[in-house]
């Protein structure tokens, strides 16, 4: 045999050892099975890059729930079902806490804050960032007053487009966001501000760049796309001037803080700065406090005006779900009652509906990332150390064993036969365990008082009629964002 056919032989006999290697974790367990892929490239070429969950799904069908996929050189656990999905984050939780160095996100954070951050700064910050939001009223009257003052401004500016056509989407943002802004803040802004318009420009093209191919593809090589022009190096640019509005804000607060009268997310942040400033292991200080700010717009904006733009999407869709909705409304508060937390227990209709919205709407389909820190042993599996896993919020929301109509909007998926609300176990559009949305409460308060002031006082149609809404998005790399439409919102 000659050399070269020798050294051919030895690469092969290499190559096969490698792959039974990689098919197996530690302690003599395998890797979850999963498709076959290409060298370096992995599964890459054979994911809908447009809808990458529904290619997850199919292949969960021929592998199981536990799957193992490779996107390039980076390993992915895929998990599906709700009770596979419950075990992981609710039943294993300590095992699930982790979040992987996503390269968008160590640019514009480099790992601080509270989003992807992990051990110590995690849960320090998680812990702080939940205990704030509850004194400041998340989920309190205090915190309902602001939204219903909101809410008078958002109606305000509904009356004053007279019955014409308009895009929804910039004031919906305007009237969720300065909610986040009263909170982290301690103000509101006109909705004519020109820094909070650009505020606001910056989060919904960041959210909708993550939601495209080329915003994954970023992830994969950032490297590559580092080098090359495009629309992220523009977005980058936009972050850094965001950056600066609020490294502006913080320093504002740090010129007039009175440590017995906190305002804000921001004044309460400082005073335990500098409580902590002499203890080495604090991770009180000023790039987790930018970091987390930008986490709490990043998240509290765009996926609760995004939830109420395809909530009434919706409701012109479907007109006779928002007669119903209205009548409701109208019997318990009448024409001018103010919503409050409260009358969502006489409201079971309402309630349903807005549930059945986020169901189906399935928001974030692929879950925000988890990752492996350490070898973990998962239903007779072992998920090796720097595997990203991915909890299909998508399979769980579409479960067909937990859902009576799972493929179809249908707001008696939370009604019992009585009409009354039900709860379900599989509704987690905010995820669940312990990295659950921090603000989970605050999203439905919103939510609830919101949607019920605007179909209390409007009804809501479309130039076309309902049958030319398409209510798919128009990209769900990561979230779902929905297509862009006219609303006329008539006064009742």
């Amino acid at each position: 045999m000659s050399g070269s056919s020798m050294l051919l032989l030895a690469a092969l006999v290499l190559l096969l050892l490698l792959l039974v290697w990689k098919r197996r974790g530690s302690r003599g367990l395998p890797l979850p099975p999963g498709p076959p892929g290409l060298p370096l490239l992995g599964n890459l070429l054979q994911v809908d890059k447009n809808a990458p969950y529904t290619t997850f799904m199919k292949w969960s069908k021929q592998y199981g729930e536990v799957m193992t996929v490779h996107i390039g050189p980076q390993r992915y656990v895929i998990l599906t079902g709700h009770e596979t999905v419950k075990e992981a984050l609710v039943d294993q939780a300590e095992d699930f806490t982790g979040r992987p160095p996503a390269p968008f996100f160590i640019k514009v954070a480099n790992g601080h804050g509270i989003g992807t951050s992990n051990g110590e700064r995690w849960q320090q910050m998680r812990r702080f960032t939940l205990s704030t939001l509850k004194d400041f009223g998340m989920g309190r009257k205090r915190m309902e007053q602001w939204i219903q003052e909101e809410s008078r401004h958002l109606l305000d500016s509904l009356r004053d487009t007279k019955s014409s056509p308009f895009n929804p989407a910039v004031l919906l943002s305007r009237a969720v966001s300065n909610v986040i802004c009263a909170l982290v803040f301690g103000e509101r802004f006109s909705y004519d501000d020109a820094n909070f318009l650009q505020l606001l420009r910056t989060i919904s093209d960041t959210i909708r760049f993550q939601s495209t191919p080329l915003g994954q593809l970023y992830n994969i090589v950032p490297r590559l796309l580092d080098l090359l022009p495009g629309p992220h190096q523009d977005l980058f640019r936009q972050l850094e001037v965001l950056k600066a509005f609020i490294s502006e804000k913080i320093h504002q607060h740090k010129d007039t803080l009175d440590p017995g009268n906190p305002r804000d997310y921001i004044d309460c942040f400082l005073i335990r700065l500098n409580q902590e400033n002499d203890m080495p292991e604090s991770e009180f200080n000023y790039e987790n406090l930018k970091a987390s700010v930008l986490d709490l717009f990043m998240a509290g904006t765009e996926s609760t005006s995004t939830t109420i733009r395809y909530a009434l999407m919706v409701l012109i869709k479907h007109p006779e779900t928002q007669e119903h909705m209205h009548e409701e409304i109208i019997g318990v508060l009448g024409q001018n009652g103010v919503p409050k937390m409260e009358d969502r227990k006489s409201l079971p209709f309402t309630d349903a509906v807005i549930h059945e919205v986020q169901r189906y709407m399935d928001l974030v389909p692929l879950n925000v990332p988890h990752y492996a820190t350490k070898n973990i042993s998962f239903k007779g599996y072992i998920i090796p150390k720097d595997t990203i896993i991915i909890p299909l919020l998508h399979s769980v929301l579409r479960d067909e064993n937990q859902w009576e109509s799972a493929w179809t909007f249908n707001p008696d998926n939370f009604l019992d036969q009585n009409g009354n609300f039900k709860k379900s176990t599989a509704f987690i559009p905010f995820s669940s365990g312990k990295r659950s949305c921090v603000g989970e409460s605050l999203a439905r308060m919103e939510l609830l008082l919101f949607l019920v002031s605007i179909v209390q006082k409007f009804h809501l149609s479309t130039p076309g009629g309902p049958s030319s809404l398409d209510t798919n998005p128009e990209f769900s790399s990561f979230l779902k964002v929905p297509v862009q439409y006219e609303l006329i919102a008539t006064p009742r």
